[in-house]
């Protein structure tokens, strides 16, 4: 079963689009697609990987030099860049995860490791805190990432659903599939949860009622279920963003003690990724009102909190100065 993280959904746009400066890659579009027309080379001829299965053609190491022409392998699949050092032993722990699952993905994403001793400009693209980091790029844009050691179903997890997201927009990922399926090399699909199922419908057909309706049954009977917390509260987050009117940062910012207003201009800001902004109203805010006023828009805060991962940056600031704000 595939299913969106919201947290790295809310904080995807604001956390990495731009990292990398592609100003040449509309340009080489044109010829990058025809590259995910020609069936790839057959494994053992590609560069990369170094297992004991031989070098495979989707397992590239990758230098500053050559990070350019890896970015625009991202117009046909997903890349996926693994920001590593040979002295991390989770670095370690981590990179065989990787290349099997590139492998096992026959193409329809490459995996593209960087040793930061080697490249460090491309750890400071990324701003990289920690090894290993990994960034899935798409469409020459970084779109999602996560820091530290992954098992193994988890990766798997989070592979699918970047495909899941993106096959309809990068060719290279159905050609790949449809490859794999003509040599009979198709894995078998994991099997769908339907209560995870019947929420995500809803959630995709603006239901958002229903679709809440349904995660809290699942946290009912499995009340430790992360996935289905971490959607409940992306799923609260959109349906009270949307009914946000387009003109509340503008009332919010002529009626700075109108408390209402201050959150729902703090969902807009969210929404369209102001992460820092919408932060900073809340803490200011909670600055000026005391009382029931003040938990109020503590608690919206810390809400808003639960979208993004632990690490996030802006969420660490964040906690510092709403810390500060209340004592």
């Amino acid at each position: 079963m595939t299913r969106p993280d919201p947290r790295k959904t809310a904080a995807l746009s604001a956390a990495l689009s731009g990292a990398v400066d592609l100003g040449a890659l509309k340009a080489r579009a044109d010829a990058a697609r025809q590259r995910a027309a020609t069936p790839p080379p057959s494994p053992g001829s590609g560069s990369g990987g170094g297992s004991d299965a031989g070098p495979s053609p989707w397992v590239l190491d990758v230098t500053e030099a050559t990070f350019q022409s890896v970015v625009e392998r991202s117009l046909d699949v997903p890349v996926v860049v693994e920001l590593t050092a040979s002295w991390s032993p989770e670095a370690g722990q981590l990179s065989p995860v990787l290349e099997r699952a590139a492998r096992a993905g026959g193409g329809t994403w490459l995996l593209a490791r960087v040793d930061l001793d080697a490249s460090p400009r491309i750890g400071q693209v990324f701003g990289v805190q920690s090894v290993p980091t990994v960034v899935a790029i798409a469409g020459g844009q970084p779109i999602d990432a996560f820091a530290g050691p992954l098992p193994e179903a988890e990766f798997g997890q989070w592979i699918t659903r970047l495909l899941d997201a993106l096959r309809d927009r990068l060719p290279g990922i159905k050609a790949a599939e449809a490859g794999r399926a003509a040599t009979g090399d198709e894995p078998a699909a994991e099997p769908e949860d339907p209560r995870f199922t019947a929420a995500e419908e809803a959630f995709e057909q603006g239901d958002f009622a229903a679709a809440e309706a349904a995660y809290e049954a699942i946290l009912a009977a499995e009340p430790a279920n992360a996935e289905a917390k971490a959607a409940l509260a992306q799923v609260r987050f959109t349906a009270r963003a949307e009914a946000v009117p387009a003109d509340a940062i503008a009332k919010a910012d002529a009626n700075p003690d109108d408390v209402d207003a201050q959150l729902a201009a703090a969902d807009l800001e969210l929404a369209t990724n102001d992460v820092e902004q919408s932060f900073k109203r809340l803490v200011d805010t909670i600055r000026r009102v005391f009382g029931d006023d003040r938990d109020r828009v503590r608690e919206h805060l810390v809400g808003l909190f639960e979208l993004f991962p632990p690490d996030d940056d802006r969420v660490a600031k964040a906690r510092r100065n709403l810390a500060s704000a209340l004592f």
